[in-house]
């Protein structure tokens, strides 16, 4: 079965009930895999084209109650501003009424009949988005959180025109007052409605302004790209949009500019800047044959470039979709709470109920119990608990972007807690991978085979043997062996380069590599590689975490030795091959411990994926940067660190919320039901709730590195 992916945007969510329904009718559809978050409001929909297309997709969810466009139609509404116009609004109104109802002292003649004049804009057009998603829900027979909201400004709403119409509390001189707990000798509930639906708002405001903050990371870094490229046509220098770029095509980066898209430097050299990208704050040298990064910062010389890779198959874009795709996805943990929010709201309402029957049962006023029943579904709404971990993922996958660091799903933030021992590869890992001969023994032109062989390789040992002579012969018929060499013909000659089957006297730290023709020894090639003078503080800040460092790498046990050595680890394998990395992976998880791999080749692919939590190096492959989990944009070995401690403090702000959502919930719900607590200030502290959990999770945003 072949598969469509699109992403669409949702509208008219308010709540996490929300998109757990939308989610609900879109896998009942076959050939359907959906997930909707709230905090983006998009739905992440893949789908069987035979059975369904997008239009179809955007029905169901039109028939559930809510809107749909691709995101790509998406149109930039300013939820944010409008939410604050009525927030103003309702708030100038609604200020009045509270303080009529609570302070005697001010209430003249008909007082009662200027608070409902305020009371009733508040209400209708304040509260009219709940009242609007109450209803679409109704219809389908869902119930949400909205559902709470609306049922309990309703109740106090139509209870106070009763009141004032048939209940003698619109006579003149009428007066009340307000307690905490309960009201007292009168049966107007004005305040509760206009406040409760002020304070509301404010929560959704906030909520609104955090995810405006939270993914203006995300917003940023895709707006980093040159929006033009000036590019050779025939030899005339022509500026074009970005989109009409093509692969192949040549263009000029001068001083200052951002560089338009991957690829290879062709002529000059300068120093790039790829802090936006990598977050790394040195500019690297570069020169014809290096590979550059769009929109990253030529700071010195002009550049001749070649495009290597354009639109959607640039670094920068796949960047942007790691990051969205993260946030689109769902924590194991807010699973649960979804499952807990589809029945939470139904048990409230019957609380609800059930406390106003015990409290008339026990021959309370009929106001009072009322009014606890008010504060119950006030109370209940469970906005933080839907708000905790969206808001905290959305912050720390947007920081981690910011930082050079993509995390790819919330997933990965459970793994990282678990980690108890990580697995470095070696070269150009916590080496800097740019190698060089130290020795050659064999035949004069022993060095001019072994470049021929290795000259389309990408290797750090290949690019040293190819740098060292400038007499390399041509080759054909390349043949790669995985973990073991590489062989191609050289004038006639079969010639294979790879790992020595002998002990070869090599000084430590360096690496042999054999040639051999036709089947037949030829001689060796001894390159060296130092570590990276970054590595031995990671390794350090690593053990600090708790977390057990391993060396493993195909390279030669002297040269691994050497490094580990060097940089304080411990626990060392050489000499293997791809498949061994794998069962060193799954050996130390069958021995009861959670393993991270950091690496950087297509040899670390399958490694990276079998590892409980992958880290690739940005400047690795793009098959090893897919087989992660975490995508580190730079060349830095501490910023495996950095990744772990963001992940950790990530889940840690994500723990704090739910905790916090839930023990409010747990102890406050109680208290209205005993009629303790006045349906105003229960608003209030369901608001407030909410402000907490988004408060709490944009500390993610002063994030630091502990090495920059």
């Amino acid at each position: 079965m072949s598969t469509t992916h699109i992403d669409l945007g949702v509208t008219g969510m308010t709540c996490t009930s929300c998109s757990s329904r939308v989610e609900r009718k879109l896998n009942k559809v076959e050939g359907v895999a959906a997930t909707v978050n709230f905090a983006t409001e998009t739905a992440s929909v893949t789908y069987d084209p035979a059975l369904i297309d997008a239009t179809g997709l955007i029905a169901v969810i039109e028939k559930t109650g809510y809107g749909a466009v691709p995101v790509e139609q998406e149109q930039d509404v300013d939820k944010h501003a409008s939410l604050g116009r009525r927030l103003v609004v309702s708030a100038l109104l609604a200020t009045p009424v509270m303080l009529l109802s609570m302070i005697p002292a001010l209430q003249f003649d008909y007082w009662q009949w200027v608070a409902l004049a305020l009371a009733t804009p508040v209400y209708l057009w304040g509260g009219w988005p709940f009242h609007r998603a109450a209803v679409v829900n109704l219809k389908h027979g869902a119930f949400t959180m909205d559902t709470l909201i609306s049922l309990g400004t309703t109740a106090a709403y139509l209870w106070s025109l009763v009141a004032l119409f048939f209940g003698g509390a619109g006579e003149v001189g009428m007066k009340m007052h307000m307690s905490f707990t309960a009201h007292s000798g009168h049966g107007l509930y004005l305040e509760t409605a206009s406040m409760v639906i002020v304070f509301l708002l404010l929560g959704r405001w906030f909520e609104e302004r955090a995810k405006g903050r939270s993914s203006a990371a995300l917003k940023a870094l895709l707006d980093l790209g040159a929006k033009d490229a000036h590019v050779l046509r025939d030899g005339i220098e022509v500026t074009i949009p970005i989109a009409q770029l093509r692969v192949g095509d040549r263009f000029i980066v001068r001083p200052g500019e951002k560089i338009a898209t991957d690829g290879r430097v062709l002529e000059g050299h300068s120093a790039v800047d790829n802090s936006m990208l990598t977050g790394e704050s040195v500019p690297v040298e570069v020169a014809p044959g290096d590979l550059v990064t769009g929109a990253s910062l030529n700071s010195s010389g002009r550049l001749l470039i070649e495009a290597t890779r354009v639109g959607e198959d640039t670094t920068l874009a796949a960047m942007g979709r790691l990051v969205t795709e993260a946030q689109a996805k769902k924590a194991p943990v807010q699973r649960t709470v979804d499952k807990i929010s589809q029945v939470f709201v139904p048990v409230v309402i019957v609380t609800a109920i059930i406390t106003l029957a015990v409290h008339l049962l026990m021959g309370n006023a009929v106001t009072d119990a009322f009014s606890a029943a008010v504060a119950v579904l006030i109370i209940a709404c469970p906005c933080a608990l839907g708000l905790a971990t969206p808001t905290a993922l959305l912050v720390g996958t947007g920081r981690g972007a910011q930082l050079g660091l993509l995390i790819k799903g919330p997933e990965v933030l459970e793994a990282t807690r678990q980690v108890q021992a990580i697995i470095f590869d070696k070269t150009g890992t916590l080496t800097t991978g740019n190698m060089k001969v130290t020795s050659v023994s064999g035949p004069n032109d022993t060095l001019a085979l072994a470049a021929a062989v290795e000259q389309g390789s990408e290797h750090p040992i290949a690019k040293a043997i190819v740098a060292a002579t400038t007499d390399i012969p041509e080759a054909s018929d390349f043949r790669a062996e995985t973990g073991q060499g590489i062989s191609a013909t050289v004038a006639g000659q079969r010639v294979w380069v790879g790992r020595p089957n002998e002990t070869v006297n090599a000084p430590d730290g360096s690496t042999p590599v054999a040639v051999r023709v036709n089947d037949q020894d030829y001689g060796f090639v001894v390159v060296q590689d130092t570590p990276k003078p970054e590595a031995a503080e990671a390794v350090a800040h690593i053990k600090q975490l708790g977390i057990e460092p391993w060396l493993v790498t195909g390279d030669n046990e002297g040269a691994a030795k050497d490094v580990a050595k060097q940089l304080g680890i411990d626990h060392v394998v050489a000499g293997v091959m791809p498949a061994d990395k794998v069962a060193r992976v799954a050996a130390l998880q069958e021995s009861g411990k959670k393993v991270a791999m950091v690496g950087d080749g297509i040899n670390d692919a399958a490694a990276l994926a079998q590892a409980d939590l992958g880290l690739a190096m940005g400047a690795g492959t793009d098959v090893a940067i897919e087989a992660s989990d975490i995508t580190i944009m730079n060349n830095d070995p501490r910023s495996a660190v950095d990744a772990i401690r963001l992940s950790r403090s990530t889940l840690r702000i994500i723990h704090g919320n739910l905790f916090w959502a839930f023990a409010y919930n747990v102890v406050l719900i109680p208290v209205a039901a005993m009629g303790l607590l006045n349906p105003m200030l229960a608003g209030a502290a369901m608001a407030l709730s909410s402000v907490f959990v988004v408060t709490n999770s944009l500390r993610l945003r002063g994030f630091k590195s502990s090495f920059r």
